[in-house]
C-alpha cells in the first residue's frame, strides 16, 4: 500500500444467502481478509450482499432492512480499520416505512457515504423499493474518488456521466445480473468506461436464489474500455484491479498530435441534450 499514485482495488464475486445476514456477513469478512492480505485497499462486493434480492413482498423484506450507519456499517468498520481499507457492499436500507436498495461506503472511521438505488427494474426486491430519493455523489477516499451505482443503473448513461463529471476516478456497480443479462458485462460496463475515461468496476453475484441463476460476469475495466479482470462464468471469484488517478482525471486524448485529438467532455454540446430530461412520453413526442 505505499504506492500513492494508485490504488490496488478488489472485487468479489460470491453466492449469497437470502435472509441469512449474520452468515453473508462472516462470508464477506473472509473474503475482504483475503483480498487486504493481497494489497487491496478497496474491496466491492455485490448488490444485496448482506440480505439478499429475491424478496416476494415488502413485507418479507422490511425485517431485513437496516438504518444507514447501521448494524453492518459498524461491523465493516471494524474490519476496514484491522485491514486499513475501504469497502463497498449492498443492503437494503429501511427509513420509516420506505425500503431503498442501498449500496454503502465504509473505511477505518465509519460510514463515508451511501447510495439509494434509483433506477428500479420490475425483478426481485426493487418491485416494492422506494426509487432513490438523493443525488449522485462522489466521494474522497484520499488516493481515488469513488461513485456508486446499482445494477440497473448501469443502463443510464446518465448515471456514470454525473460522477464522472463530478471527478469520480472510479465508478463502482454492485449488481445481481440474472439470466438475459449477459450482454451487460460483455459490452456496456465497458462503454460506461472508455466513454467518461474513468474505471469501472462491477461485481455480480453468483449462486441460485428463488429460481434465479445468477450470471457472474464480474469485470474491472480502465479508461480505455479494456478488461483488467473479466470473471466470465458463474462461479465464484475474487477480481483484482489498479486505478490510476493520472489516468481519468485528464481527458483530453491525444492520437496524433494537432491531427488526431479528442476530449469527451470538452467536445460536448449540451444544449441539444434537454430531450433528455424531458418527461413527455415517447408515444408523445
Amino acid at each position: 500500500m505505499s504506492d500513492t499514485s494508485s490504488m490496488k482495488i478488489a472485487g468479489v464475486q460470491m453466492d449469497i444467502k437470502i435472509m441469512e445476514p449474520e452468515r453473508n456477513l462472516a462470508n464477506m469478512e473472509e473474503a475482504m481478509r483475503e483480498t487486504t492480505a493481497h494489497g487491496a485497499e478497496l474491496t466491492v462486493f455485490p448488490e444485496c450482499a448482506v440480505t439478499g434480492y429475491c424478496f416476494s413482498s415488502l413485507a418479507e423484506a422490511m425485517p431485513w432492512g437496516e438504518s444507514i450507519p447501521g448494524q453492518s456499517s459498524k461491523f465493516f468498520q471494524h474490519v476496514c480499520a484491522e485491514t486499513n481499507s475501504y469497502v463497498v457492499y449492498g443492503t437494503l436500507e429501511k427509513e420509516g416505512d420506505q425500503l431503498f436498495n442501498a449500496c454503502v461506503l465504509v473505511g477505518p472511521d465509519g460510514v463515508i457515504g451511501s447510495y439509494r438505488k434509483i433506477h428500479l427494474p420490475f425483478l426481485g426486491i426493487d418491485r416494492f423499493t422506494t426509487p432513490g430519493n438523493r443525488p449522485f455523489e462522489v466521494y474522497d477516499i484520499g488516493k481515488i474518488k469513488v461513485g456508486m451505482n446499482i445494477c440497473y443503473d448501469g443502463s443510464f448513461p446518465e448515471s456514470s456521466r454525473i460522477m464522472a463529471l463530478d471527478g469520480a476516478d472510479l465508478v463502482v456497480l454492485p449488481t445481481n445480473w440474472p439470466p438475459g443479462a449477459e450482454t451487460f458485462p460483455k459490452y456496456i460496463v465497458n462503454t460506461r468506461a472508455v466513454e467518461n475515461k474513468i474505471f469501472y468496476a462491477a461485481v455480480n453475484r453468483v449462486g441460485m436464489e428463488r429460481g434465479f441463476q445468477f450470471i457472474g460476469g464480474s469485470k474491472i475495466i480502465s479508461p480505455n474500455g479494456d478488461d483488467q479482470h473479466f470473471a466470465d462464468h458463474k462461479e465464484r471469484e475474487i477480481l483484482y484491479g489498479t486505478v490510476v488517478p493520472e489516468n481519468t482525471r485528464n481527458k483530453h486524448i491525444v492520437r496524433v498530435p494537432d491531427e488526431h485529438e479528442i476530449h469527451r467532455f470538452d467536445d460536448r454540446h449540451p444544449e441539444w441534450y434537454s430531450r433528455i430530461t424531458d418527461e413527455r412520453d415517447l408515444d408523445e413526442s
